[in-house]
């Protein structure tokens, strides 16, 4: 036992940088965990500012002094801010009360005789005594969410204080981060070793794929919240504004996002139009914008991310198949080429100039929302399992051909 912890410590800290990195890390984890509430105005002022500090760069980039380019995303931000503050939010939760006073029973009543009448049709699986036990447990659920929505109010948050300061602070942070960027960094060196070349390469790594992350998601949850609005609003939907900020967010999260935030767009949908063709299209509508948002952007991605120099080429391969098959614990079948992996191999062709057409994505929808762009890099030869399944631009999977997968427990070490 004593040698196998020799063995492992020798292996993992033999290296002085390697004990400075994990340090740093618990470090900072540890601030998190008991000052995270603290801290919050910090943290959250963080992440607005990498997402910021782009479009500063940008404007450096076109030869404007960092000073002006800070000031002027700076004031962006805070006609976001007031926009966000005076007129989403408000109209977010209006649109919540009126859906729970006005929708939400109606809802629950026809639920209620939905459930009623599955004893007469399925009396060996369900008895009038489980469906009154249900009914009654979400009866009991609804009121006390409900009660608790009707009842929060401004009046009503004992941490009016705190929120107040939050405003006031997160406006300063994000403009003092933006500004001394540099100079925060430089002071924060100070504090860890002279000889830090694992430290220095992992704070790069880190910097790089937080700013990226941060300001790829924050144009998808915007770009998927403005055509969910836009495509509901012509469809003459309820709760536009609040409908369109869930599935917008709904992006945080990959796939789960998605599953849950369906419940609500289709109980409003059913209220609104019951079992009908508008529903039906409502759904199906839906239904496009998630799969355009999950499906479609790998060649675009690589396009502009790996075609203009943003991101390299290992990069690209760990965000669309080792990231992934580590997230859903079926790695290393997935996502690496090795002995024992499933043969799944995509031949890219990186110069290959590729305008895009519907009838190239080999999917179930009449469109694209990239129709007619022009994109470099494309796949030329897709394996599935050893075998061939895209030649050029013609399918040739048959129906049936694919495996359900268990996902294991998630790699995190990603």
């Amino acid at each position: 036992m004593l040698r196998i912890l020799k063995n492992w410590s020798e292996r993992y800290f033999s290296d002085e940088e390697a004990v400075y990195l994990l340090v740093v890390l618990l470090a900072a984890g540890l601030v998190i965990l008991f000052f995270g509430g603290m801290l919050a105005p910090v943290l959250a002022a963080i992440v607005i500012a990498y997402l910021m500090q782009g479009l500063v760069a940008g404007l450096e980039r076109r030869g404007m002094r960092r000073l002006l380019a800070v000031n002027l995303v700076f004031t962006l931000f805070l006609g976001l801010l007031v926009v966000t503050l005076v007129l989403l939010l408000p109209m977010v939760w209006r649109q919540t009360l009126l859906l729970v006073q006005d929708q939400l029973p109606h809802l629950l009543k026809n639920g209620e005789t939905w459930l009623r009448q599955l004893p007469e049709h399925y009396p060996e699986v369900i008895s009038m005594e489980q469906v009154n036990s249900i009914v009654a447990v979400i009866q009991r659920q609804v009121a006390e969410a409900g009660q608790g929505v009707l009842t929060l109010s401004l009046s009503s948050i004992p941490n009016l204080v705190e929120i107040m300061v939050f405003l006031v602070l997160l406006p300063l942070l994000v403009f003092f981060f933006l500004k001394d960027r540099e100079a925060i960094i430089a002071w924060m060196m100070r504090f860890l070793p002279r000889r830090r070349r694992i430290l220095d390469h992992v704070w790069h790594e880190m910097d790089d794929q937080i700013a990226n992350y941060v300001r790829g998601k924050a144009i998808e949850i915007l770009l998927v919240g403005s055509v969910t609005f836009i495509a509901f609003l012509l469809l003459g939907m309820h709760y536009t504004v609040l409908l369109a900020v869930l599935v917008g967010l709904s992006v945080v999260v990959p796939y789960i996002g998605a599953t849950v935030v369906t419940l609500p767009v289709a109980a409003a949908a059913y209220v609104q139009f019951g079992w009908s063709g508008d529903f039906a299209l409502v759904m199906v509508i839906y239904g496009v914008i998630q799969f355009v948002d999950g499906n479609i952007l790998v060649p675009l991605l690589f396009s502009e991310g790996v075609g203009k120099g943003r991101i390299s080429l290992n990069q690209f391969v760990a965000l669309t198949a080792t990231n992934p098959a580590r997230l859903y614990g079926l790695y290393p079948r997935k996502g690496t080429i090795a002995v024992g992996a499933d043969a799944d191999i995509a031949i890219w062709d990186a110069e290959r100039e590729v305008t895009i057409r519907n009838e190239l994505l080999h999917h179930n929808v009449d469109y694209t929302p990239y129709e007619g762009r022009t994109i470099t890099g494309w796949p030329e030869i897709v394996l599935s399992r050893g075998k061939t399944v895209v030649r050029g631009e013609r399918l040739y999977a048959e129906s049936g051909r694919g495996q359900f997968l268990e996902c294991g427990a998630p790699d995190t070490l990603i």
